[in-house]
């Protein structure tokens, strides 16, 4: 399942990052003198990443990338729920521990929980990382259906209430003091897959920025940060990808700021001709039906990401209210028949 996923995202940020990519690489040589440089790769939060730089020489881009890199392997492997790894306690291991005994954790996952629970409280429990009972039933329904297409099944609604009862995030105990996380029900499990791509990429930012660096566009399977402008002192400009065609619906300039899109068209699997993505609604405990996509711009990225996977589970009267309570964030959302929605600050440059 997970090759699978990184070629659907792999295609579906290269549409993302295309026009950025274009855009900048008329801009060699020019401004302050420096040139871009390019890297990906994939042994990251299972998708695709692209770090874009400009730099005077290659060796300050590759050290610039390298880092970007090595952080955000320590982040996927902080955040992994899926995975240990020697001489760490990760997500993993606070599942692996539910009900038995608190897990000492690096200060970035203590810090990581106390941030989901503000946005669960913040988004009234639409983004809630206590689900990990009910999203990996779903995870194991949509690899099955996605290795063999012919014998896709849903999930039985009995299966997914009774996973549900545990899923109360008030038994995720945070220690910052001791610095450690418990998980209270011995059934209960951690899922980071709506915060932790975002949120990670924002750690990043925040690192390189303190080390120096001033002209970075980086992507993490969509969730894009920028770091300054481009080398020709010009905005970054990144596009949003229509759900229906893959067309470029919008192009937003970037500064210090942060793009995040939840999709019904990148992480999905088909049951009977119906197609079913993984963003569950926690009312339904089924894939939310109110939007094919929902596009979130601010200065931080795991508010982005947050917010994101919580407007897409909510009406688009609510979701607007819940953004009116806050400030400096955009909103763009696509409904299931295309019709599109934007706050009053969301650049609609090319949107139709």
């Amino acid at each position: 399942m997970r090759n699978s996923l990184c070629k659907t995202l792999k295609a579906s940020l290269a549409l993302i990052l295309c026009l950025a990519l274009l855009l900048s690489a008329a801009c060699l040589d020019r401004g302050k003198g420096t040139r871009r440089y390019q890297a990906s790769f994939l042994d990251v939060f299972d998708t695709v990443t692209i770090v874009v730089v400009f730099a005077k020489s290659e060796s300050e881009a590759d050290a610039l990338i390298n880092r970007a890199h090595e952080l955000l392997l320590w982040y996927h492997r902080l955040f992994d729920i899926y995975n240990a790894y020697e001489g760490v306690n990760n997500a993993c291991t606070v599942n692996e521990n539910a009900g038995i005994a608190p897990v000492k954790v690096d200060k970035a996952l203590i810090e990581l929980a106390v941030f989901s629970k503000e946005m669960y409280g913040l988004t009234g429990g639409t983004v809630n990382i206590a689900m990990g009972s009910v999203l990996s039933i779903w995870h194991d329904y949509r690899e099955a259906g996605t290795d063999e297409p012919d014998n896709a099944e849903l999930p039985e609604l009995d299966a997914l209430k009774a996973a549900a009862e545990h899923t109360d995030i008030d038994k995720l105990i945070i220690d910052e003091q001791a610095q450690t996380l418990y998980l209270e029900d011995a059934e209960m499990r951690l899922d980071l897959g709506a915060i932790a791509k975002g949120y990670a990429a924002g750690l990043v930012v925040d690192v390189l920025t303190a080390e120096g660096a001033a002209s970075v566009l980086l992507s993490v399977g969509g969730n894009v940060c920028s770091i300054g402008k481009r080398g020709d002192n010009e905005d970054w400009q990144v596009s949003v990808e229509d759900p229906f065609d893959a067309s470029t619906l919008c192009v937003l300039p970037l500064d210090d700021s942060c793009l995040v899109t939840s999709g019904s068209y990148q992480r999905y699997y088909t049951v009977d001709g119906v197609r079913y993505h993984h963003i569950i609604d926690p009312a339904t405990l089924y894939p939310s039906t109110y939007f094919s996509s929902v596009s979130v711009m601010c200065a931080d990225s795991g508010l982005a990401d947050a917010l994101s996977t919580a407007l897409f589970n909510l009406p688009l009267d609510k979701g607007q209210a819940l953004i009116e309570e806050l400030s400096d964030v955009e909103v763009l959302w696509v409904d299931n028949d295309g019709k599109i929605t934007a706050t009053a600050g969301f650049y609609s440059g090319s949107v139709d």
